[in-house]
């Protein structure tokens, strides 16, 4: 072929070898994972152990702001507070649902993602557990000598006195061709996954009980009733899930309130006990029963329970207004501001009184007595309750629409009536005050008391106890048992133990394991080897009559079944004695019939 040939069949096949690179590249290049690997590693990800421990991490993480910051599901005034005292700092937390911790999103997409990695690397693993329990002991190694524990013994042990030794303590035992192998251990998977199983139902119950359960606080005065409706709370705090009807429909009344104290001594004063006489309705058609309430013995309805939480004072008064007409008559709920005597802080607010609303501050001394120009409360019991009256009038703001605390008065924009002094003369019980510029009077009338009470539905705090108990079982047993391995090669006469531990830091306890092992399996070696000063032949059967007892026909022994065969010994005589030797108590060189 002419160049010009050659050059051009050259220029012809080069678009030929420039494809075939082209696919040889593509063959070689590296496939990527594709949406179903991408999945695959997520999931591999996600169920992994690391990925478990860094998201439980979080969980905790996360709910330190719920205990830092006021939560709006817990104390709304608070937040209110927290907006009025820090509006630029607020507004910033406000963004990131740091008032409301445990609903915002991103608690609850750590809560979710913790939920699904505990399922996924708990589940996998509890099958394979169930498939090595289920899987015999692995056969005995060659070389027993190599392991980390290994101990020779010389003697008879057999392999039946092993295995039955092994198994005396606890071992799952398999046996073969001149070995044991022996293991136990396996408890500490079980409590390890008992563990995890126990974290993933806790979760389970706090979530069940956040949808279904629900939470509310009640203040009572003695005499009055409450009925387990949401518009008898005075804060209530429900599930996603709770309606109005899913309330239990229960009722009570406090017919009394009992604290007793200290009355003498260094700890006068220190409260001994607290009871709370009831009169319980379970349901509307249901009888009546009388319940004590104590603190830490809540009232159970049907799951539903009742604590008493705290307690107060409840003076009464009667207000008169200016016309004459009583504008208030009942009890007012006062805040102890020393809860060493119990000396406490009250409002009253009279919005119906004519021709203006009156305001009071008021402050109850359960036993007092004078300290120079002022008077003090000395013990928390009301032994000598009085009242001093603080009184205002003017518009108490109650239209303006925005929400005001019962146990506070704000008096910048109301008139004070009379002179004011830091310490009025005390009201007692009967006594009336009359007010300044014809506004009308007030009487204190006598003393009730009040009880703090908190009710809860959770339908899951059962089964977050028993987890709770559950997980801290599985820790124990994950903690405090070792997985080991014990073998065992009997081979000419000469046994071989070795043991092996399968958990980490196990083993200088698995040391002093292996060595009473070895005891146990010497004692038994040692029990059926004959003793050196006992003859061969001369340790008579026990079902054999001594030889001095014996009858002249009887045959030797040994060989009353008449089989005079034996086992021929190393000079290849046999063991079997001839029809004429001589035996049992006949003289040397005599026969029996002789004798």
């Amino acid at each position: 072929m002419s160049p010009p040939d050659d050059l051009a069949s050259a220029v012809r096949d080069e678009p030929a070898q420039e494809e075939t690179e082209r696919q040889a590249q593509e063959r070689t290049k590296p496939v990527g994972l594709g949406p179903a690997g991408w999945m695959r590693w997520t999931w591999r990800t996600l169920t992994s152990m690391r990925t478990a421990l860094i998201l439980l991490f979080l969980f905790a993480l996360g709910s330190v702001p719920g205990s830092i910051y006021p939560q709006r599901s817990v104390d709304p005034g608070r937040v209110a507070q927290y907006f009025k005292d820090n509006p630029a700092q607020a507004k910033w937390l406000d963004r990131f649902w740091l008032f409301d911790v445990f609903s915002s999103p991103w608690f609850a997409a750590i809560y979710l993602l913790l939920f699904i990695s505990l399922a996924g690397c708990v589940f996998p693993r509890a099958l394979s557990h169930i498939k090595e329990i289920r899987r015999r002991p692995p056969a005995a190694p060659r070389n027993l000598l190599r392991l980390p524990h290994s101990e020779t013994l010389e003697g008879g042990l057999t392999l039946e006195q092993a295995a039955a030794a092994l198994r005396r303590r606890r071992f799952r035992v398999v046996t073969g061709d001149g070995w044991v192998s022996a293991e136990k251990g396996y408890l500490r998977e079980t409590g390890n996954l008992l563990f995890h199983v126990a974290l993933l139902v806790l979760l389970f119950a706090v979530g069940a009980g956040g949808l279904f359960g629900y939470r509310g606080n009640v203040l009572v005065v003695e005499g009055d009733g409450f009925s387990n409706a949401v518009a008898a709370y005075d804060r209530f705090m429900p599930g996603s899930r709770v309606t109005a009807e899913s309330l239990e429909p229960f009722s009570f009344t406090l017919k009394d309130f009992q604290a007793s104290y200290v009355a003498a001594g260094e700890k006068q004063g220190q409260p001994l006990d607290y009871l709370a006489k009831l009169t319980v309705q379970d349901s509307p058609t249901a009888a009546p029963r009388e319940v004590d309430l104590k603190v830490n013995d809540p009232l159970d309805v049907n799951g539903t329970l009742t604590y008493l939480i705290g307690h107060g004072y409840a003076p009464t008064f009667r207000v008169t207004d200016g016309k004459g007409q009583v504008a208030y008559d009942g009890p007012v709920p006062c805040l102890a501001d020393d809860q060493a005597t119990y000396t406490s802080e009250c409002v009253i607010k009279v919005p119906d009184a004519q021709p203006t609303q009156l305001g009071f501050l008021a402050r109850f001394l359960p036993t007092t007595v004078p300290n120079g120009d002022a008077w003090v409360s000395i013990f928390p019991g009301a032994a000598n309750p009085t009242v001093q009256v603080f009184p205002f009038a003017g518009d108490l703001g109650l239209k303006s629409g925005q929400p005001q605390s019962v146990y506070q008065l704000d008096t910048s924009d109301l008139k004070p009536l009379g002179k004011m002094s830091a310490q009025p003369t005390p009201l007692n019980v009967g006594d009336t005050k009359e007010l300044a510029d014809g506004a009308g009077k007030i009487q204190f009338t006598g003393v009730k008391e009040w009880i703090s009470l908190q009710i809860t539905y959770d339908p899951g705090r059962e089964p977050a106890l028993l987890a709770a108990a559950a997980a801290v079982i599985g820790l124990v047993l994950s903690l405090t048992i070792r997985r080991r391995r014990v073998w065992v090669r009997v081979k000419d006469g000469t046994a071989t133990v070795g043991g092996l531990t399968r958990s980490e830091g196990g083993g200088a306890a698995f040391a002093e394991e292996f060595a009473q092992i070895v005891t146990a399996l010497r004692g038994n070696a040692s029990a059926d080897t004959p003793s050196a000063d006992t003859p061969p032949g001369d340790d008579p059967s026990p079902d054999e009559p001594p030889a001095d007892d014996r009858s002249p026909g009887d045959p030797p022994a040994g060989d009353q079944d008449g089989d005079r065969g034996g086992e021929p010994d190393e000079s290849g005589i046999t063991g079997h004695v001839a029809p004429d030797a001589p035996t049992g108590n006949a003289a040397p060189g005599t026969r029996p019939d002789e004798e």
